[in-house]
């Protein structure tokens, strides 16, 4: 068999690092590195090809025609490479979970324990992001996300249908009612990273309520919550975010809930195998099947959903 006349191939791991992550400095920190090592890496594959790969000044360099080509071959046949790799089993090293941050904290969390009970040789780290998930760039093994088109690529496997529907203090319901009518009178609060979310609701329960008395807005859902708990208003919320307070009492659901056009996805890398994060999958798609389904709406909300007493203190 004839030898291969291959150029270095730290060199080119180096610059394909470089093409995916878009600067020196994190092909560096993706590859434990300097950036001076990677930028001579870098150099010594042009001197190897005798073309030039990469130009423009040193803060904003970018591929050459040459370079984009063969960064785009380098990327295929790495990614190739990966997928060629025989599954090992955990080592140790921590589960990137990505997750939306009010469901980390109200829904995920709660039930991590029993996970972590089952699997104690797979460290769990939770970071937070409401934004598409780039695996390639993040790092993460696998993201919770909302299944709209934002939600991002990869394999993905719905484990929790989401529903919505207002929530607000008990005390606030008691004062003004538990009618439509009365609720539109309200203070409305929405969270600043979903705020179509009272436009969402009246559409799935074919309602107009007329534009709000006030609005506020809060950066987070669980802030929201928060405001809604303390008498602030009238949100809507998930029912996966305010499950736990409507149960302890904090918060009333008078209007029950309706489902939305996006479920919840565990996603993770195509091709990729990685145990760890099947395992946190099908834990997953579990708690899910086992979360208790919420109160449904009655037509166009005019009334309380029959067992809505269950979720109204």
């Amino acid at each position: 068999m004839a030898r291969r006349r291959l150029p270095p191939l730290n060199a080119l791991r180096a610059f394909e690092a470089f093409s995916r992550r878009g600067s020196m400095t994190a092909a560096a920190e993706e590859l434990y590195v300097t950036h001076g090592a990677v930028s001579r890496q870098v150099k010594q594959l042009e001197d190897a090809l005798g073309v030039v790969l990469v130009e423009g000044p040193r803060n904003r360099l970018r591929l050459t025609e040459e370079g984009a080509r063969l960064a785009a071959s380098l990327t295929t046949a790495f990614d190739a490479i990966e997928r060629g790799l025989p599954e090992a089993a955990p080592r140790g090293a921590p589960l990137e979970v990505s997750c939306l941050a009010t469901f980390a904290m109200k829904w995920l969390i709660p039930r991590l324990p029993d996970f972590i009970a089952r699997h104690p040789d797979i460290p769990v780290r939770i970071s937070e992001s409401h934004e598409p998930c780039d695996f390639r760039r993040s790092g993460t093994d696998l993201a919770i996300r909302v299944s709209y088109p934002q939600a991002g690529e990869g394999e993905a496997t719905r484990f929790l249908k989401q529903y919505h529907g207002p929530v607000l203090s008990p005390a606030l319901l008691a004062a003004k009612g538990a009618s439509l009518a009365s609720l539109s009178a309200l203070p409305r609060l929405f969270p600043k990273t979903f705020p179509q979310a009272w436009s969402d609701w009246q559409a799935n329960m074919g309602v107009s309520l007329g534009p709000p008395p006030l609005e506020r807005e809060f950066e987070h859902n669980f802030s929201m919550l928060e405001a809604a708990a303390a008498g602030l208003g009238v949100a809507i919320g998930p029912w996966a975010f305010a499950m736990p307070d409507i149960a302890a009492g904090r918060l009333a659901a008078p209007l029950g809930f309706v489902a939305t056009a996006g479920d919840y996805v565990a996603l993770r890398p195509e091709g990729v195998r990685n145990p760890a994060s099947a395992a946190f999958r099908d834990w997953l798609v579990e708690q899910g099947a086992t979360t208790p389904d919420p109160p449904l709406a009655a037509p166009l909300g005019l009334a309380p959903p029959a067992d809505a007493a269950r979720f109204a203190p």
